[in-house]
């Protein structure tokens, strides 16, 4: 309903009552567990007045279990069972209790990133791992296809979040990172959460700006064609030295700030990267990409780059 992920499924956590309880057909394979309720020996295994058989309250973990079964080895009946089920009662103690797939408050509490809420940190987490696919420079990177694919789901996950939703979809103030959505309520615990970090990471690369090996290049990817500007526009930009300029973007651009030097995108003709000196010469690249030396210049904020653009063609 508000075309996100929840970080578990939302299924009821079982009653205070019913989790010890060692279900029935486990217990009566375990011939161990059998002759303890026999004997009425209860350093383990108990039974209430309705029937059911629970492991003891004293038992904390797995280790108290296997104490427990280290002490029954003096016991005249049941020393000989304790060893011969020692690992088949430790793993029925681990199956009641799940310890190993306990995950704290999101599956056993409501509310506060618990059952049933959007975690939005998990989902923005969700967003950096797919760009991280979408972008992977190794031999295995996806193919043109999978990528198409790749790009759909990443605005399946992005159209879910804060900052594509109306105030009343997003029950809150939509551009402000929140912690979760829980099933109740609109976005909960405004702040500096992770969902905020993840923003940072994964902004640039929708603009297309790339960081690699200390170069920096451009990949439209991601790039809707939303963000160009629909007519010529002029922007006041502040540049590293402090000093002011008038950038005059035409239609089909965008600009944004990289170490505060002016990136300006534009559509049509070669696919291209120019970068402006602060003497004013150029220097072009045929790919759409920076070397190394000049994108450390730029990273130093050194005030040698006066502006970079990028043409992607199309």
């Amino acid at each position: 309903d508000i075309e996100s992920f929840i970080l578990y499924p939302a299924e009821p956590p079982k009653s205070f009552l019913n989790k010890s309880v060692i279900p029935d057909e486990l217990f009566v394979e375990n011939e161990l567990l059998v002759k303890c309720c026999e004997v009425g020996d209860k350093s383990i295994v108990s039974q209430d007045h309705l029937g059911a058989r629970r492991f003891v309250a004293d038992l904390g973990d797995s280790s108290d279990l296997l104490a427990a079964l280290d002490a029954l080895k003096s016991h005249p009946v049941l020393a000989s069972l304790a060893a011969e089920h020692r690992a088949n009662t430790v793993a029925i103690y681990e199956e009641v209790f799940g310890h190993h797939s306990y995950t704290g408050r999101s599956s056993s509490m409501y509310a506060f990133e618990g059952i049933g809420s959007v975690y939005w940190h998990m989902v923005a987490k969700l967003l950096v791992a797919l760009q991280d696919t979408l972008f992977d420079d190794s031999s295995e990177s996806p193919e043109s296809s999978d990528r198409e694919t790749l790009v759909d789901l990443y605005w399946q996950i992005r159209r879910g979040m804060g900052p594509k939703k109306s105030a009343e979809q997003w029950g809150a103030i939509p551009t402000d990172p929140y912690s979760h959505s829980p099933s109740h309520a609109g976005a909960q615990q405004p702040g500096m959460t992770g969902f905020a970090k993840e923003e940072v990471l994964a902004r640039p690369l929708e603009l297309g700006l790339r960081v690699n090996a200390g170069t920096i290049s451009f990949d439209d990817a991601l790039l809707q064609e939303s963000e160009l500007h629909q007519e010529q526009q002029t922007a006041r930009f502040q540049h590293v030295s402090g000093e002011f300029e008038d950038i005059t973007l035409r239609e089909g651009s965008l600009l944004f700030s990289c170490c505060q030097v002016p990136v300006v995108v534009s559509a049509g003709g070669l696919q291209r990267a120019v970068v402006t000196l602060d003497d004013g010469s150029d220097v072009t690249f045929d790919a759409s990409s920076i070397d190394a030396r000049l994108s450390g210049e730029i990273f130093a904020r050194s005030g040698l780059v006066k502006r970079v653009d990028f043409s992607i063609g199309g």
